[in-house]
């Protein structure tokens, strides 16, 4: 029997990380977004802010960093004192992000002269949004085709160097800079921050993101892979025009406190510091480049050839396909007319038509740390 299965997803199959900790509880959050609860997106790994955890680790409050990351955006005059900061972009307006060498006179040497590589992210920053990111994402996608969460303005920017913005991370992009040199770099941010909200009654508070920036030096190879440092932010992004109204009544709500009230309030700075925090988690990859005879494309069609027609040679078939364990795929279901997931059976492949074409889907397993494939 020879199958044909079309693979709109494989760059984000093959370029997703393995969620951990996936909450169960969760798992209906975003189902409004069209993308339903199988859906793969760019990043899969978990990220590890926490809302109720400072982002600075306890010993480094008086530590000079590395670099330093400024948003040049202002900050809400509406934040307690002992909150973080929050800070109001608009959708798709250019901001500048100066990156400032921070080093002490012989700090890191081994980078003197030489570049170092930063890569920007939009992030969730609520805890229950980050455990279903991957579909969050992936409906965001399937609402905005062709659009982007996160750009970078080239033409604004100082200083950058090969940027680069992958195709299959739409809230990612990175580039290269010298430490030594004037470096600013533009960003946009293209989603709003009610796109994520459940739909309920109109008027919904929208989420915060996170704008987290990670940088890199060379290893012996040549490669950007060793961490230096990792900054972050809390923002929310609205429609044109709308965070400087944002600002304005939070200006507004605050001159109207008595002084007292007043007090417990940050002043709003015209700049936005991004504090330290960990590393985004690193992504496993499966497989970050074709194999032999592997097209990427989405469009392409990919043969497969069952000869014992049972449920254990498709798994190993499919493994094969995306250059996997066969232990890495949970479970395969057939999708239904109506959207039910139907688990396959020697005997439901025995009673498939030759030549038959499917889409494949896939999701995270709640249990493990495989996939399940989704033949729709």
């Amino acid at each position: 029997m020879a199958w044909a299965l079309k693979l709109p997803l494989t760059d984000e199959v093959i370029e997703s990380g393995l969620v951990q900790d996936f909450d169960a509880s969760l798992s209906g959050i975003g189902q409004e977004l069209g993308a339903g609860a199988y859906s793969m997106s760019d990043v899969l790994a978990l990220p590890i802010f926490k809302q109720e955890e400072s982002n600075l680790p306890p010993d480094s409050e008086n530590k000079i960093l590395p670099f330093q990351y400024v948003l040049c955006a202002a900050t809400s005059p509406a934040i307690k004192l002992h909150d973080e900061t929050l800070t109001y972009l608009n959708q798709g307006q250019s901001y500048e992000i100066r990156m400032l060498d921070n080093r002490k006179m012989g700090e890191l040497p081994e980078i003197t002269g030489k570049m170092v590589k930063s890569i920007i992210r939009v992030v969730f920053h609520d805890r229950r949004l980050q455990y279903t990111e991957h579909q969050q994402l992936e409906g965001w996608r399937w609402n905005r085709p062709g659009d982007r969460i996160l750009d970078l303005d080239i033409p604004m920017s100082v200083g950058m160097v090969d940027p680069r913005a992958n195709p299959t991370q739409l809230n990612t992009v990175e580039f290269l800079w010298d430490p030594s040199k004037r470096t600013s770099v533009f960003i946009q941010v293209h989603c709003i921050s009610t796109e994520f909200t459940m739909r309920k009654h109109g008027g919904e508070k929208g989420v915060p993101f996170r704008i987290q920036i990670d940088t890199f030096k060379e290893n012996d190879g040549g490669e950007y892979t060793e961490h230096l440092h990792s900054a972050s932010c809390q923002v929310k992004v609205f429609k044109p025009k709308g965070a400087d109204r944002k600002q304005k009544t939070d200006r507004e709500k605050m001159e109207k406190r008595a002084p007292q009230e007043k007090e417990k309030y940050q002043p709003s700075y015209e700049t936005t510091i991004l504090t330290e925090c960990s590393p985004w988690p690193e992504v496993t990859y499966v497989n970050n480049s074709p194999s032999p005879g592997f097209n990427s494309s989405h469009n392409m069609y990919h043969a497969i050839y069952l000869e014992d027609l049972t449920a254990v040679e498709l798994t190993e078939k499919i493994a094969q396909l995306f250059n996997i364990s066969p232990r890495q795929i949970s479970q395969i279901f057939k999708q239904g007319p109506t959207g039910i997931h139907v688990l396959v059976s020697d005997e439901m492949i025995q009673n498939f038509q030759d030549e038959v074409c499917f889409v494949l889907d896939t999701m995270k397993a709640e249990t493990n740390d495989g996939y399940h494939i989704i033949l729709k």
